[in-house]
């Protein structure tokens, strides 16, 4: 399930500061990411660098990202903040995520054509420079069928 994120306050400043973030995730030294987790879930190239994971800072990635670290810690109920990369040709296969006291947005930052993310039975794209908010206990899948990675800001909050 998709919703309106102008319903979020925090999502406006978050596009007016895109540029700032996508300045600070560009000087990002290679080898600072890490492959997600839960490899069953994907065919490859699924990469993150961690602000803040499940409520625990990651301090070395914040002092890495001061202005995006500032831009997410404002944010109400904010429990991970995370740079998402997609490499070209990953899927991420159907699946529901176990948490169903928090929402999840993304914030596009390298988007190229030919990316979509489907949730229940919706199927969006991202945007640079735009939020996505959506309930990530609907199951949900994402593709990068394009020739470059694919990399957002992905954020869990507590739902209100």
């Amino acid at each position: 399930m998709f919703y309106q994120p102008t319903d979020f306050k925090f999502t406006e400043s978050l596009e007016l500061n895109w540029l700032l973030i996508k300045d600070e995730l560009n000087r990002l030294q290679q080898g600072n990411s890490m492959p997600w987790q839960k490899e069953f879930l994907y065919n490859k190239g699924w990469d993150i660098l961690s602000l803040y994971s499940f409520g625990k800072k990651i301090e070395h990635n914040c002092r890495l990202c001061p202005e995006t670290t500032k831009l997410v810690e404002s944010i109400p109920g904010m429990t991970t903040a995370t740079f998402s990369s997609l490499a070209p040709g990953t899927h991420i296969v159907p699946h529901k995520g176990y948490i169903n006291t928090v929402l999840r947005c993304h914030l596009g930052l390298i988007v190229p054509d030919d990316c979509w993310i489907r949730v229940g039975h919706k199927t969006k794209t991202w945007e640079e420079g735009k939020c996505l908010v959506f309930d990530d206990t609907f199951e949900h899948e994402v593709w990068n069928r394009s020739n470059t990675p694919r990399i957002i800001l992905l954020i869990d909050f507590k739902k209100v």
